[in-house]
């Protein structure tokens, strides 16, 4: 009796240790769909724009296209406008693991892999819809796979709008016109040796103390795009505006690579597809705005202007002369769309 006993006592202590086990973790009970099932994943994504941005927004698409594709086992929680930190916080947080996914700038990324140094070749592309093209080349490709050593994946490239010039009250025509200003620029080796080369004297600020900077004469001027210029209200300070359209702007899209090497085939693929759907859409719509950006920044007041690119044939060539021998994936990155 006592024995009987004892296989009873240990048949239920096992049904309650495989019960248990079914509704811990992250595993999902299965259904009849077949995109239910599988594991469930509450992710983490950083990036340093405001929400009103075209980042965020891709952001936002980029979530709902994980929720959708996975029938609802991919939540996504969005972290914007440096609420985790710096960039390089964000990317230490993704190589630990810590933070999934994140939108970090080329620009920043340039710092830490040279190969990123390619993208902000002047005039490299004739518009947005180019360098969006650009992405699934395997030079594109193969940048982004540097990023594999610090632990991370590289996903893919989602574009804001090119890079243009503001100034705060003087209305430069020509590169030489830059000589002696003080003009904020990104920290990135390649924007600031571009800006050298034109003769301005390039300040990294942090870009929340932007405003006051050249509302005070701190600085003469910014290398900006567009979409930032009207979310953070430059018109109010700057009196002119060139769209040169010198430089794209991609952030990359990157994932903790240890982890998503451990995903199945099936959830990573979900996550390819999604990013992808997301660069489209981040790409699309801001080509679709250019117009009314630059409406929008002449309305508030600020003289809106091109500048020839052909002025510029001097420093283009002493940026490819710089950076292309540094490193061999700038080179081959020069050699495919510099026709």
């Amino acid at each position: 009796m006592k024995k009987l006993k004892s296989i009873g006592l240990l048949l239920i202590v096992s049904i309650m240790v495989l019960a248990t086990a079914a509704c811990s973790g992250n595993v999902s009970v299965k259904s009849s769909s077949k995109s239910e099932q599988g594991a469930s994943y509450n992710f983490k994504l950083a990036h340093i724009t405001p929400t009103d941005h075209m980042w965020h927004k891709a952001a936002e698409k980029f979530k709902e296209e994980l929720e959708s594709r996975s029938g609802g086992r991919m939540k996504l929680e969005i972290y914007p406008a440096s609420q985790l930190g710096t960039e390089a916080d964000m990317v230490q947080q993704i190589s630990a693991g810590s933070v999934d996914f994140g939108f970090i700038t080329a620009a920043y990324l340039s710092s830490r892999a040279e190969a990123f140094t390619a993208w902000f070749a002047p005039y490299a592309f004739k518009d947005l819809q180019a360098a969006n093209e650009a992405r699934d080349t395997e030079i594109a490709k193969k940048i982004l796979a540097t990023m594999g050593d610090q632990g991370i994946k590289g996903l893919d490239y989602l574009f804001a709008g090119s890079r243009v010039m503001l100034f705060k009250d003087k209305e430069v025509l020509k590169p030489e016109d830059m000589k002696g200003l003080k003009f904020r620029v990104t920290p990135s080796p390649p924007l600031q040796e571009f800006y050298k080369s034109l003769g301005a004297s390039p300040e990294s600020l942090p870009l929340p103390e932007v405003y006051a900077a050249i509302q005070t004469g701190v600085i003469d001027g910014m290398d900006m795009d567009l979409d930032s210029a009207i979310t953070n209200k430059y018109h109010e300070v700057v009196e002119y505006g060139a769209v040169t359209n010198h430089m794209v702007w991609p952030a990359v899209a990157m994932i903790n690579k240890a982890s998503y090497d451990k995903m199945p085939e099936e959830d990573q693929k979900i996550i390819d597809e999604a990013i992808k759907a997301a660069a489209d859409y981040s790409a699309e719509t801001r080509s679709a705005q250019e117009e009314d950006f630059k409406k929008t920044l002449s309305d508030e007041g600020m003289n809106i202007y091109e500048i020839d690119d052909e002025l510029f044939q001097p420093y283009i060539k002493d940026f490819d002369n710089k950076f292309g021998p540094a490193d061999p994936l700038i080179q081959e990155f020069l050699d495919t769309f510099r026709k």
